[in-house]
């Protein structure tokens, strides 16, 4: 979308977080809320983006190193209006739209961004903002709308009248302009209010008093609306987006057995007829295959590959590593690092040793094999194709188990064939 700019507000500090962690930086499900408002407006088809930090700048910086957006500072907190200004000069000599949202409304969708940008390109308005019907609207800016029913002006809670104070039509706080309007608005604003701050929802009264048209978009799903400003906010934000998983996850033929103590996190793909059972978490980056059964208590984190028909038991954690099809793994068992091939039994209390202090190396158990109860592997090692290692066994690094071959004891051995 080339005629369409974003500008995401990622300068608050968040004082109500109580954190030293930049308020966009603070997590649900597992990733930054930023990076949640980047993915929408990328779905949007807008690709061209320029985030504006402030607070806990090179925290924000490092993350944003990978998202190929514009980053530009803000050095002085003065409101959201003084936010957008200091992102004019990266939009140089630009004049299409621009599209304005806030970094802490991680739950907004990409089909919502969507909707406000078909609704400002076809109604030709110098404005287009984001609105809501809230039975409570307080805490949020009252959309203010004249005899006629046009907006008039946005006014923030604070400064609300007893009168405004009952409109229950709100600013979600993402917007659409006309580039050259937008300055021109913002060049007319003042810092004439409690907090002493430049307002974005300032420029509209502007736009009205210029008679310059304004448009209003609604979002239907009041989720989308929630603005992170507090630990309780982070807290509903990340039951919503569970609620949002799961409820892919068990359309796709995924069977959740206690949906409530079960976390799945974005990113994270599920073959049909996979049935995951109570109080597991799978973390991102984690494939599972069809027909597989996978907890309870289980902890899947991330760098895991699960193939068809794998069962991984009660209490066992993965991480880093690849499971084949058919394969069994069981009860109190962590693997991390590990390649572990098809049809093989995994013993319960099997640990596969994968940190020295300095580094982390690999367990390699092909296909067919039989690990058996407690089982201990030193990394690097390998267990070859159908070999069994025996109950207890502890298998030192680089002390590799040949195909067919039995291992026992403390350290390892291998038995002789008759």
């Amino acid at each position: 979308m080339k005629d369409m700019t974003a500008v995401i507000l990622a300068a608050g500090k968040g004082t109500r977080m109580r954190s030293g962690t930049p308020k966009v930086l603070h997590e649900v499900l597992g990733r930054p809320m930023l990076r949640y408002v980047i993915d929408a407006v990328k779905g949007a088809g807008i690709s061209n983006i320029i985030v504006v930090i402030g607070h806990g700048s090179a925290a924000v910086r490092d993350l944003l190193k990978t998202e190929g957006v514009t980053v530009v500072e803000q050095k002085k907190l003065l409101g959201s209006g003084d936010a957008v200004m200091t992102a004019k000069k990266a939009l140089g000599s630009y004049a299409g739209d621009i599209l304005v949202i806030c970094g802490d409304t991680p739950l907004i969708r990409k089909e919502t961004v969507q909707s406000i940008i078909e609704k400002h390109k076809s109604s030709g308005a110098s404005a287009t903002i984001l609105t809501a019907i809230l039975k409570d609207p307080t805490g949020y800016g009252r959309i203010v709308r004249g005899s006629d029913g046009r907006i008039t002006k946005i006014v923030e809670d604070q400064e609300a009248s007893l009168y405004e104070e009952v409109i229950e039509e709100i600013n979600v706080g993402t917007y659409c302009f006309r580039a050259a309007d937008l300055f021109a608005a913002l060049g007319r604003t003042n810092d004439d209010n409690k907090k002493k701050e430049y307002f974005l929802t300032d420029a509209i009264g502007v736009f009205h008093r210029n008679n310059k048209p304004i448009e209003s978009a609604t979002a239907e799903d009041k989720s989308e609306i929630i603005g992170i400003n507090s630990r309780k906010d982070l807290a509903c934000a990340t039951q919503i987006m569970k609620a949002r998983v799961l409820d892919g996850i068990m359309a796709g033929g995924v069977t959740v057995q206690d949906p409530l103590s079960t976390v799945i996190y974005p990113d994270v793909s599920i073959g049909q007829d996979t049935v995951i059972y109570s109080n597991t978490v799978i973390q991102s980056d984690v494939t599972i295959g069809s027909s597989c059964k996978i907890g309870p208590f289980a902890r899947i984190r991330p760098g895991v590959v699960i193939g068809d028909r794998v069962e991984v038991g009660n209490f066992v954690e993965l991480v880093k590593t690849r499971i084949g099809d058919d394969t069994k793994v069981k009860h109190h068992t962590y693997l991390g690092n590990a390649t572990v091939g098809k049809k093989v039994n995994v013993g319960a209390g099997t640990i596969t040793a994968n940190f020295n202090g300095r580094k982390k190396s690999e367990t390699i158990i092909e296909d067919g094999a039989f690990i058996g109860v407690g089982a201990i592997f030193v990394a690097p090692v390998k267990v070859g194709k159908e070999a069994v290692v025996g109950a207890g066994c502890v298998v030192l690094k680089n002390h590799d188990v040949p195909r067919k071959a039995t291992a026992v004891g403390v350290p390892s051995r291998i038995l002789k064939k008759k």
